[in-house]
């Protein structure tokens, strides 16, 4: 199953395209996409939970409103948590990890 056919490519849960392909405004979305779709694909979840938690994310947001809507920033929220529900990972290990990056000198991209 290719991209296009496992993403829903219209409405509310569609990722930012540009001329048919998906669009990525930052370095770190391309990335967070591509953990998603590779931790899929190797069977740590199936598409229909992220894209649960996805929804989820974003009616959170749209309840809060709450600062500019962000897709990627949903798209993060939705797979952290399912990462965290599935026992993946943890919250404190995700804001370690997240303190260790944020540290490192400016300019450092991987």
């Amino acid at each position: 199953m290719d991209i296009a056919e496992k993403f829903a490519l219209e409405g509310p849960l569609a990722p930012p395209m540009a001329n048919g392909e998906l669009a990525f405004a930052e370095p770190w979305q391309g990335r967070v996409f591509g953990m998603a779709w590779a931790l899929c694909e190797s069977g740590c979840f199936k598409w229909p939970e992220f894209q649960a938690n996805l929804i989820d994310a974003i009616a959170r947001h749209d309840g809060t409103h709450e600062g500019e809507y962000a897709y990627y920033d949903r798209f993060q929220e939705a797979l952290e948590a399912l990462l965290i529900a599935k026992g993946l990972t943890s919250g404190a290990g995700l804001e370690s990890r997240q303190q260790a990056l944020a540290e490192r000198p400016h300019g450092h991209d991987h």
